[in-house]
């Protein structure tokens, strides 16, 4: 599995999804612009001593990431949908893209997958998850399908 940052603005959320990614053997792709150093203390913290168990890759842009990876089927989160995470079959080699914080995934990254958008059921009170617990419970999903491959 692969897990897509778009963006992401808050360093300790991106070291828990590093962790969670290591945890579960999933590669961690980050786009840029990242609100944070790669370097930065904080996201070392929130990582704790996982980062050299994830595999981690850096992109300019996701129009990059999918060119590099052509016809693989990218899950895109959002709140924009009413489909939920738990409808969908995933496959080993599936990407799951994620948006920044504070706006979640841009209109022309959601409109290069208009059928593979997914969303996790909650109250509308006008705040979503946190970052790292959309992660977490959309990956274990598409893990628990695949029946956990290489977790024990």
């Amino acid at each position: 599995m692969h897990v897509v940052l778009v963006e992401p603005e808050i360093p300790q959320n991106t070291g828990n999804i590093a962790r969670t990614c290591a945890l579960t053997g999933t590669v961690l792709h980050l786009v840029k612009p990242l609100g944070f150093s790669i370097d930065d203390r904080h996201l070392k913290r929130a990582g704790l001593d996982y980062w050299d168990k994830v595999e981690v890759n850096v992109w300019d842009s996701f129009w990059d990431l999918a060119k590099a990876y052509g016809p693989a089927r990218f899950h895109l989160a959002t709140t924009r949908t009413h489909r939920s995470y738990v409808d969908i079959t995933y496959h080993e080699g599936d990407f799951l893209v994620f948006g920044k914080e504070t706006r979640g995934l841009p209109e022309e990254i959601l409109a290069y997958c208009p059928d593979n958008l997914v969303r996790i059921p909650m109250r509308d009170i006008g705040r979503s998850l946190n970052l790292a617990n959309s992660v977490a419970v959309i990956l274990y999903e598409a893990l628990r399908q695949q029946g956990f491959p290489g977790l024990k």
